[in-house]
């Protein structure tokens, strides 16, 4: 049987022994002698070579065995030589890497591990941080195994690096050696400014301190993660140093010149000010996150929603939040950022809207009018609807269980500082085609690997709080996160295509549902075996900007079936047009989303608006279906001719006719133009089905 070993790159290739004999002797010759075939035998009989096995596993025996036979001077050369080599061959990847981000057609087609559109344009700054991105993978790749095999042994660490060089898995973010995506509680910040986590800003005392150092506290704060930002109060600490300002009705008196200056600004024209510092701010590259602006996320919340979280708040003075003024405040923030999309591509907040539901309907009328109101008049958001105030979406999909809602006058809300330590996701079509392929059942080998997967985040998690011991973790040392909230997050990619291989229709039918609940059940199980009082795990159905390309890639490489050049993040095969907006909402209702605890989102993809009343039964549709978290895409029109902004999807500009077109849509949870997407989620764009109004279902 022939046997296959793992390069470099990760490529299976027929191991050659001739390969190892000529290394070994010019490490003989190099030590000024000859190997004999006689000595070359001697030395290969340490050798111990098994399909899967990594190059340098089989090197480093080599080395043992020059050893084992006496041989230190050649061992030593022979080390010499592997490093020369390395060296050697470091230098080169890394000068062709340099030639073709440089020729590539803009920084997420060039960028070779983490393909990111919120990356505009490639230029020196972004060369210089892909550059380094492999020596962090292979860094974290050491750490994380040296840890396992301390923990759960090597045969452990030698399977885990085997299903990362098959891409049965994918560990997300290896080329950071921060922890993955984080909600903030800013309470920290509100008693003692940013010194805490390094900075020497002091807290803020009045309007004008917040919104600037709001905006260095979350450039600090991101610097040191390597996915998104949640600040979940920032509206409601907004609101009350407007409070203080202004007075508790300033709301009331929105159109009172309060300045003396020669603007004569009245309050609503300071807010919006406000508004604009923070939001134009946050949108700028930063040189900390290889020049791409900051995942910044928020939230709004309906009255109930916000009466459950913060009811027992208090700021640090004893002031009560107040729900009449942050209404109001929430509802202008929103209405002032989807007209300032009309005059600048702003990506970031990614906004959801938290809403309560009650007997098939959200509970709050008021906030679902308002909700269906805004999709109406073109804002892109998302909206997480729960039956109860126990989670809160705090990414552009991820779901976080609230574990303590309770209020500390050192901590503040402890519901909203959560988030994803890790994410390790496994690729569900590989898996279940290699079992199929084996002839063993694929619930048994999906189970195995992420029974693997659980301790590989238990190695991880001790990694990290080995970094807090050692002061390296300011965030959580200085409460803006607690890292016992924050979850090990187990991510799934290719689960679609998989049920494809076994034959199941993609369909809102019982076959699909069972094929659902059945795998995404075995990780749910497996979450509850691991989960313990520090640790806690979930599920969550990755964005996959880069990765499910790169997953189809790969699989179709092996010679797996491959149906789609990107394995997207739904419940349903993205470019199919049979399906309905019922049938997508049904799809990515309870029925299939109950043990995707972590979440997921249904991007709703349409050719035009819909009506307020449209909206708002599509809101009594997620309620009764158990849609928990949705958004409407329609692509926004971008004149590159004369820099119109509409939000409708046209073919021409209608300020100047000019047919130079871009467009802007969600890449994942995200808004950015599509020219920004790396090519192969530009083809994946393009296969996007966007539906009219005859596809709506009856229900709409």
């Amino acid at each position: 049987m022939e046997t296959k070993i793992v390069k470099r790159d990760g490529k299976e290739v027929l191991f050659s022994i001739d390969k190892i004999k000529d290394a070994i002797s010019k490490a003989f010759i190099a030590s000024g002698t000859f190997a004999t075939e006689e000595t070359l035998t001697a030395v290969l009989s340490h050798l111990r070579v098994r399909s899967g096995m990594g190059v340098e596993d089989i090197q480093n025996q080599v080395e043992v065995a020059l050893m084992a036979e006496g041989y230190f001077q050649v061992a030593k050369n022979y080390m010499v030589y592997r490093y020369k080599h390395s060296e050697d061959r470091e230098t080169l990847e890394k000068l062709n890497f340099l030639i073709d981000y440089c020729s590539a057609s803009n920084a997420a087609t060039g960028s070779k591990y983490d393909a990111n559109a919120n990356v505009e344009k490639k230029n020196i700054a972004t060369l210089i941080g892909e550059l380094p991105k492999s020596n962090y993978i292979r860094l974290n790749r050491r750490l994380l195994t040296n840890r396992i095999e301390k923990m759960f042994g090597k045969e452990v660490a030698d399977k885990y690096i085997n299903l990362l060089n098959t891409h049965v898995l994918y560990k997300n973010d290896e080329t950071s050696l921060a922890n993955y995506c984080a909600s903030v509680t800013m309470y920290p910040w509100l008693l003692e400014g940013t010194k805490a986590i390094g900075g020497n800003a002091v807290a803020p005392t009045n309007l004008k301190a917040f919104c600037g150092g709001f905006v260095n506290m979350v450039f600090m704060v991101s610097s040191m993660l390597s996915g998104a930002c949640a600040t979940p109060e920032f509206l409601m600490y907004m609101n009350y140093f407007c409070e203080k300002e202004y007075g508790e009705d300033y709301y009331k008196r929105a159109d009172e010149v309060v300045e003396l200056s020669l603007k004569n600004r009245t309050i609503d024209k300071i807010l919006t000010d406000c508004f604009q510092q923070v939001v134009y701010s946050i949108n700028q590259p930063a040189g900390a996150r290889n020049y791409q602006s900051v995942f910044w996320n928020i939230s709004y919340y309906d009255r109930y929603y916000f009466e459950s979280i913060f009811g027992d708040f208090r700021f640090p003075d004893g002031e009560k939040p107040h729900w009449d003024s942050l209404n109001w405040l929430q509802k202008r923030f929103m209405r002032w950022f989807n007209q300032e999309r009309t005059r600048a591509v702003l990506t970031f907040p990614v906004e959801t809207m938290a809403l309560l539901s009650e007997n098939g309907d959200v509970k709050d009328k008021e906030y679902a009018d308002f909700t269906a109101q805004m999709y109406a008049e073109g804002h892109s958001f998302f909206t997480y609807m729960s039956d109860s105030a126990d989670s809160l979406a705090s990414c552009c999909r991820l779901r976080n269980e609230i574990t303590d809602n309770g209020f500390s006058y050192t901590l503040g809300a402890g519901g909203v500082s959560t988030g994803s330590k890790s994410v390790l996701t496994i690729n569900l079509n590989r898996a279940i085609q290699y079992a199929v392929r084996q002839g063993i059942a694929y619930q048994d080998y999906i189970e195995q690997v992420v029974d693997l997967m659980h301790k590989v985040q238990l190695a991880y998690d001790a990694n990290l709080h080995e970094l807090q011991k050692q002061g390296m973790l300011p965030l959580f040392d200085s409460g803006f996160v607690n890292l016992s909230r924050q979850y090990l997050t187990i991510g799934v990619n290719g689960l679609v295509e998989g049920a494809e291989f076994l034959g199941i229709k993609i369909t809102d039918n019982d076959d699909y549902a069972h094929y659902v609940q059945e795998v995404l059940g075995i990780i749910e199980k497996k979450n509850k075996e691991y989960r313990t009082k520090d640790v806690m795990f979930n599920c969550e159905m990755i964005p996959a900007e880069n990765v499910g390309v790169k997953h189809a890639k790969w699989d179709k490489e092996d010679g797996y079936v491959v149906p789609r050049e990107c394995y997207n993040s739904y419940f349903y095969v993205v470019e199919d047009e049979s399906l309905n907006v019922m049938d997508k909402f049904k799809l990515h209702g309870r029925r299939y989303v109950e043990h995707l605890t972590g979440g997921s989102a249904l991007h709703c993809n349409l050719e035009e608006h819909l009506s307020q009343a449209q909206y708002r039964n599509l809101l009594r549709v997620a309620a009764q279906e158990g849609t928990n978290y949705f958004t409407f895409n329609i692509p926004n029109t971008v004149c590159n001719k004369c820099g119109h902004i509409d939000k409708r999807y046209l073919k021409a500009c209608p300020e100047c006719g000019s047919t130079d077109l871009d467009y802007l849509t969600r890449i994942i949870g995200y808004l950015k133009r599509i020219s920004n997407f790396s090519e192969a989620r530009q083809r994946e764009a393009a296969r996007r089905y966007y539906a009219n109004q005859s596809k709506l279902g009856q229900a709409v």
